[in-house]
């Protein structure tokens, strides 16, 4: 039996290899959430860099390519490493490095062995053709912007998450639906669907799940594939030295998520407003109460412990004046608490944590849209953790997804997505059934 940082080095050196001698312009990398997607970019890059040939890195936002050219720029110091950027830009200090030049201009950057901008800015460069690129979050890249790109590279290596969010639009799109060249499509399944032979490869260790989310995750969110969490149930834990008192139900809550790596705080079943103050005020209040009871966490990187900040807890939540009304209620609360991330599912992609909070999308609704079953909002939400995630919603969501089947229609020819948001969020709500603390 091989141990999971072997099988995730089998899978990068197969994919380098895949990637390498295909025949195809284009390979496919399948990646469960923290199974180091960014990691595989940046080894992939400096190695084809290395060998002689310039590589071109696309990436979906500009905090993303900052990230991806600070950690290219200290894996190779000897690479010139260029970062594509708008006129205005002004370099982070991360991206500030001897081996790092910044310009507008892809002219000015010609001898950079690796070059790294934002899919929207790669639309711009209309001269040049180069042999190798990686798209990293392709998923959530539009395929629109892809063709644009797409003949500027030889081959290209699409790196992303099937179980996250896809691209979204704020104009109706229903008028491409089901035709081949849907802008709305992802940029992978427009690779997908007009090239069936293009390689497809997976990661297959989840490093930041922890043993109680990986196979939780995995069953509701990639049926059809699999992964394991990279440590096992011994490295990691959770330790509160301040005992529970006052508020019980939210010390109880706490108190099974530090044990099991979940839990479900469940307030009683009601039609609420969006920003619902019990909910909000309710989940608040966990991670108020997570901060004073000086929770710890132990784990492979902190062996001895360490306490738990409100920097590593993230709560997350479907829309944004929800948001705004849980930020409000930290504030009030004070402290330390008004430090902790709060954000939607969207902006929380890629992001990590030691203690997630989720306010759930179906919580107090009387229906459920596509927007609130979308698959890839519950992943984002509940798949962000490294050690615990507490759910927070009302009672009766279950009967609520029985009485409001998906009735999307379905148009001809559309790619369906797999799993769908009713089966997720029924698979995830069965695993948080277990672990539900009735609010008093």
């Amino acid at each position: 039996m091989t141990s999971p940082a072997a099988d995730a080095e089998a899978a990068f050196q197969r994919i380098i290899a895949t990637f390498t001698s295909s025949a195809q312009p284009g390979v496919v990398v399948d990646s469960p959430p923290g199974a180091g997607k960014s990691t595989l970019v940046v080894r992939s890059s400096t190695q084809l860099a290395a060998d002689g040939e310039p590589v071109m890195v696309v990436a979906q936002t500009n905090s993303q390519v900052d990230d991806l050219v600070a950690r290219i720029a200290r894996r190779a110091p000897t690479l010139r490493i260029g970062r594509l950027s708008r006129a205005d830009y002004v370099p982070s200090p991360d991206v500030q490095r001897p081996n790092v030049q910044v310009s507008s201009d892809i002219r000015k950057l010609a001898d950079c062995a690796i070059i790294v901008g934002t899919a929207s800015k790669w639309v711009w460069v209309t001269e040049g053709r180069w042999p190798w690129a990686i798209i990293d979050e392709a998923y959530q890249m539009r395929s629109d912007l892809l063709l644009r790109i797409a003949a500027r590279f030889d081959r290209i290596l699409f790196v992303g998450d099937p179980g996250q969010l896809d691209p979204f639009s704020t104009v109706e799109t229903n008028r491409w639906a089901g035709v081949p060249w849907d802008p709305m499509q992802s940029a992978v399944a427009a690779l997908l669907r007009n090239n069936p032979d293009t390689p497809q490869e997976r990661l297959p260790v989840s490093w930041r799940l922890p043993p109680s989310a990986a196979p939780i995750v995995q069953r509701a969110f990639y049926p059809s594939t699999t992964f394991t969490a990279g440590t096992v149930p011994e490295e990691r834990s959770v330790h509160l030295p301040v005992a529970g008192v006052g508020a019980a139900a939210v010390d109880e809550v706490i108190n099974l998520a530090s044990e099991t790596g979940w839990g479900f705080y469940e307030l009683p079943a009601r039609n609420t407003i969006r920003t619902d103050a019990e909910a909000v005020a309710a989940t608040a209040a966990i991670a108020a109460r997570l901060l004073q009871r000086g929770t710890e966490t132990v784990c492979e990187e902190s062996p001895g412990g360490r306490r738990l900040t409100a920097d590593r807890i993230a709560i997350g939540a479907a829309h944004r004046d929800q948001v705004a009304a849980i930020a409000r209620a930290l504030r009030a609360i004070g402290g330390a608490a008004s430090q902790c991330r709060v954000d939607t599912a969207n902006r929380l992609q890629g992001a990590e944590f030691d203690m997630t909070i989720v306010l759930h999308p179906l919580s107090g609704r009387r229906d459920a849209t596509a927007f609130h079953l979308e698959s890839g909002r519950l992943c984002v939400l509940t798949s962000r953790h490294r050690h615990a995630c507490i759910v927070v919603g009302r009672a009766g969501i279950p009967e609520l997804l029985d009485a409001h089947p998906s009735v999307e229609p379905v148009h001809l020819k559309s790619l369906l997505k797999f799993p769908d948001g009713w089966e997720a969020n029924q698979a995830m709500l069965g695993h948080l059934g277990q672990h539900t603390v009735p609010a008093l």
